[in-house]
């Protein structure tokens, strides 16, 4: 799984914690020593913000339901943070790390206000608390409660002050009942905008357009043909600064706007690919909200009419959640979108347990691998036994498989060797708005 992130990783010898593939305690003690080194030296650029995630109850999952369930939540935890983090700290230093059992840190050098920091962090566990797909019980959920601590390095900090610190402020939180997210200074961050004029911001913003819309290239191998881009939300609100997607979908999910605001994000994301040449196809991702309205296929298709554009060059991205729901509900919702000729694809496959047991049950046409299926398949045998496996049984069924989170070279050559047909990273394009999308699909 993916330990370093945003042109960190690769340049240290990782030491990584076997369950999550997430760096060790060792390894981020020595990476948050190298940054505030570099930090001194004027090398390091922005300073750094730092938090310790505890997932509570997971003890007592492993013993109401075994260590394999335990495990396999501890699991989704690192995927939900490597995501959190990857969308929110696109362009930044970050790194996640297992410190401790159910404990996690999350460490990121970027230009980040304590506000946004806290708001994040609030984001981050509500994600965490959402309810886990249990690989038991015949496919039940579990759901903890995670608390987190957190600071901003100042000078004069070292590793082990840092951590305990971090420690010190999370035995804190769990000492105040109903307390979640607590800083270091035991303020929390004297935040200008509360919840509720957050989230009326970002209604006003979505009625004025002002969630942007980036796309995220894909290339097809052998040749690296650019394909189309997966449209992603990005929010740059005035006082805590820019906000990723999945932050924005938190606060949307806090006021069940979840539906509006991805409506809003696919029919943005249709009209602005409407100036693309006609070749590229165009992702969107369609949440369980989506799916669980009886009209949502009908108004879906009418916006695409809207726009001008053929179904056929439309993906929709589904991830694990829309498996909590009503499968009955999920594959009538799906299947006028098939009809039409919309390509069904299931998001982050291989970062839960549950998907096999859906290909059959789901009108599939894609499987789109979780980074964490990618990132050690150049170094590592067991990923990529593990890879070859998902293609095989892909073809089997015959359904076509994309990569996403493809970092470097290493990783490139194994995906076109192997097969897949499709991906999308880092190491071709981060996202970029519109004019630049453009200017690609020309250069091509």
């Amino acid at each position: 799984m993916i330990a370093l992130e945003a042109g960190v990783g690769g340049e240290m010898d990782e030491r990584r914690d076997p369950l999550t593939g997430l760096l060790d305690a060792g390894q981020a003690k020595a990476m948050i020593a190298r940054w505030l080194g570099e930090w001194r030296s004027g090398e390091g650029g922005d300073p750094f913000h730092a938090m310790l995630i505890t997932a509570g109850r997971i003890d007592t999952v492993n013993l109401a339901f075994g260590a394999t369930t335990g495990d396999g939540a501890l699991v989704e935890i690192a995927r939900r943070m490597m995501h959190f983090a990857a969308d929110e700290f696109e362009t930044a230093d970050w790194f996640a790390a297992r410190v401790a059992g159910g404990t996690f840190l999350l460490v990121a050098r970027d230009t980040c206000s304590r506000e946004r920091w806290q708001w994040f962090a609030e984001a981050l566990a509500d994600a965490i608390s959402m309810p886990i797909i249990s690989a038991q019980d015949g496919g039940g959920t579990v759901r903890l409660w995670p608390r987190v601590a957190l600071m901003r390095a100042v000078e004069g900090d070292e590793p082990d002050r840092i951590l305990d610190q971090l420690a010190t402020a999370l035995h804190r939180a769990r000492e105040e009942r109903g307390r979640r997210v607590v800083w270091v200074s035991g303020e929390l961050a004297h935040v200008a905008v509360s919840n509720q004029q957050l989230e009326a911001d970002m209604l006003a913003a979505i009625d004025r357009g002002e969630i942007e819309i980036v796309f995220q290239p894909q290339y097809a191998f052998p040749d690296d043909r650019l394909v189309g881009a997966e449209a992603l939300a990005r929010w740059q609100h005035p006082e805590i600064g820019r906000l990723g997607a999945n932050t924005l979908f938190t606060l949307a999910e806090r006021t069940d706007h979840v539906a509006q605001l991805s409506r809003h994000i696919a029919e943005r994301a249709l009209e602005l690919a409407g100036d693309w040449p006609a070749a590229m196809q165009l992702s969107v991702n369609v949440t369980p909200a989506d799916l669980a309205a009886a009209t949502f296929p009908v108004e879906f298709l009418a916006m695409v009419d809207r726009a001008g554009f053929a179904p056929t060059r439309i993906t929709i991205e589904i991830t694990e959640e829309v498996l909590l729901a009503d499968l009955g509900e999920v594959t009538a919702a799906l299947a006028p979108l098939k009809a039409a000729g919309v390509t069904i694809a299931l998001d982050d496959f291989g970062a839960g347990y549950s998907n096999f047991r859906y290909l059959k049950l789901l009108p599939i046409d894609k499987l789109k691998l979780d980074r964490s299926m990618v990132e050690g398949i150049a170094e590592d045998e067991r990923d990529l036994a593990v890879l070859r496996a998902i293609t095989a049984m892909a073809r089997a069924l015959g359904l076509a498989v994309v990569a996403e989170g493809v970092e470097n070279e290493d990783q490139h050559r194994v995906l076109g060797d192997e097969g897949i047909e499709s991906y999308q990273g880092f190491y071709k394009s981060v996202p970029l708005a519109q004019e630049n999308f453009l200017a690609l699909t020309a250069a091509g």
